[in-house]
Parts: structure tokens; sequence; C-alpha cells
């Protein structure tokens, strides 16, 4: 099961009650800042792709910089996609390999801008919400401009894309309460169609 969503739509808070249901969650985004700490096994070929000033003085990678590259240069994003993907995708691999959960969620922010998941997942959870919302979200969290969030938006694929690929959408506009009770009304769901397939 994958849960998507764009930028600043409530992913992260979505996961987080699920995984308080006591559901096994693998994010991908937790993955790939791993990947990227000092001595992650992404570093070395981001910095013979993208040069030593995008790594910062730890080792790690120098996400405002790189941050700001990426949503400037199409290309660059691309380059960064294709050392990174691969790398977090035989990460979910493995985790899903050797899981004894009911069901695992497997969070995926750019499920449908790779297809590199489709044969590790059978349905599709998207969070939603108004992209106003995502932009105040996302300027908040991030401390980053407007225009900024905006860009990182238009760089992921479109609502109604995403709308139209899931299985299952949580509409994140409204109280908190009633995420929890959709988020809560969704999990047994799933338990039971786990146990069905299992027999």
């Amino acid at each position: 099961m994958a849960l998507t969503g764009g930028i600043g739509s409530g992913k992260s808070l979505v996961s987080r009650q699920f995984a308080g249901l006591g559901v096994e969650v693998i994010d991908t985004d937790v993955i790939a800042r791993e990947l990227t700490a000092a001595g992650g096994s992404a570093m070395a070929p981001i910095r013979a792709g993208f040069g030593p000033g995008h790594v910062a003085e730890d080792g790690s990678l120098d996400r405002g910089r790189m941050r700001e590259r990426i949503y400037a240069d199409p290309e660059a994003r691309r380059r960064l996609e294709a050392i990174l993907h691969p790398l977090i995708r035989r990460r979910v691999a493995e985790a899903l390999a050797v899981s004894a959960a009911p069901y695992v969620l497997v969070v995926v922010p750019l499920l449908l801008e790779t297809a590199a998941y489709d044969e590790l997942i059978d349905r599709v959870l998207v969070v939603d919400c108004a992209p106003e919302q995502q932009i105040e979200r996302v300027v908040r969290r991030d401390g980053v401009t407007a225009e900024m969030a905006r860009a990182m938006l238009a760089a992921q694929t479109s609502r109604e894309r995403r709308l139209a690929a899931a299985d299952d959408v949580i509409d994140n506009q409204g109280a908190p309460g009633d995420l929890a009770a959709r988020v809560g009304a969704l999990h047994q769901s799933y338990l039971l169609a786990a146990r069905a397939r299992a027999g």
C-alpha cells in the first residue's frame, strides 16, 4: 500500500496516525535522509555528479543549496532522482520482503513521477488538500518563500492526476478529528482486506 500526496498535503501527519494504530510504515523521505547523511551511500555519487559545493561541511547533503538547484534546473532534478530513486527502492523492497505485518504503508511523495514502485504496491492512498493550503504549509514548515513553494508544487504531478490514480483519498482540509476518524476507518478496512487475502 502506498501513501502519497503533494508537498504540504499532510502525508507525514497521516502516516504518523497510521503508525499510532500499529501499522508498519516505511517512509521514503526518511530513507532519503539516511542516504544523504554524512557517510550515506548516495553522497559519493552526488558529490561526483554535482560537485563539492552541494555537500555540507559535515559531509551530508547541503539540502538548501540542492533544493534551489533542482527547482531551478529540471535536468539537475532528474540527475538527483536517478541517483536516489534506485537506492530508495532497494531499501523499500528489502523492508517489505522481511515484513510480517498484515499490511505495510509505504510513504512515497513522488509515487506518480516514477514507476519504480508499481510492482511493490497494490493500492494507492492519496492525501489531498487545496493548493493554497499546501503553499501556506510549506512556507511555514520549511521557511521558504511562497515563490519557492509554488515552484516545488509545480514540479510535482498535478492534483488531478494524483486523484485519478487514487484507490482511496483522505481530505486533509478539515479538522484534525475528521482526519483521525478517516484514518481509523481506512485502517480497519485495510486490515479486513489483508485478512481476506491471507485466507
